[in-house]
C-alpha cells in the first residue's frame, strides 16, 4: 500500500469526502432556504453567512475529489430535501417564527456535525486529516452558534 497524499487519496477516503460534500450542500440549501422564511433580518443574515461557509467547504472538498480523478458530488441528499420541505411548512404555519426554524436548523446542524465526526474517525491518519479537522472546527462553530441562538430565542 502506498502512502496516501492529497492527490492520491484512497477510494474509501474519496467516498467519505463525497458524503461530506452532500452534507455541506444539504446544509447550504437548508440555511439559504430558511433565511428566506425568517422574519428576523439579523438571523436571516447569519443563516446566509453560514450557508456561504458551507458552500465554501463543499467546494474545497469537491476540488480534492476532482484532483483525484473522480467526479465530485454536486447535489444534496433526498432526505435533506424532505427536511427542508418540512421546515418550510412549519415556518409558514408559525409565521416564520425564528425559534421554530432554529429548532429545525439545529437538527440539521447535529447531522452535519455527526457526519464530520464519523468521517474523522474513519479517516484518522488520512492525508485529508488537516483539512477535515479545519472544516470540522467551522462546522462545530456554526452548530454551537445555532444551538445557542435556539436557546436564546426559547427564552424570549
Amino acid at each position: 500500500m502506498s502512502l496516501e497524499t492529497k492527490q492520491s487519496l484512497s477510494e474509501a477516503t474519496v467516498k467519505k469526502l463525497q458524503k461530506l460534500i452532500r452534507a455541506n450542500i444539504d446544509s447550504y440549501d437548508g440555511f439559504r432556504e430558511s433565511a428566506e422564511e425568517l422574519s428576523d433580518k439579523k438571523l436571516a443574515t447569519l443563516f446566509r453567512e453560514i450557508a456561504n461557509e458551507r458552500s465554501a467547504l463543499a467546494t474545497e472538498l469537491q476540488n480534492y475529489v476532482e484532483w483525484n480523478g473522480e467526479e465530485a458530488e454536486d447535489d444534496g441528499s433526498a432526505t435533506a430535501g424532505v427536511h427542508r420541505a418540512w421546515i418550510n411548512v412549519r415556518s409558514k404555519l408559525n409565521g416564520g417564527d425564528p425559534y421554530v426554524i432554529l429548532i429545525e436548523a439545529e437538527r440539521g446542524e447535529d447531522h452535519i456535525k455527526n457526519a464530520y465526526e464519523e468521517v474523522l474517525k474513519d479517516t484518522a491518519g488520512s492525508a485529508m486529516n488537516d483539512v477535515l479537522l479545519s472544516q470540522y472546527a467551522v462546522v462545530k462553530a456554526g452548530h454551537d452558534k445555532v444551538r445557542d441562538l435556539r436557546d436564546a430565542y426559547k427564552n424570549k
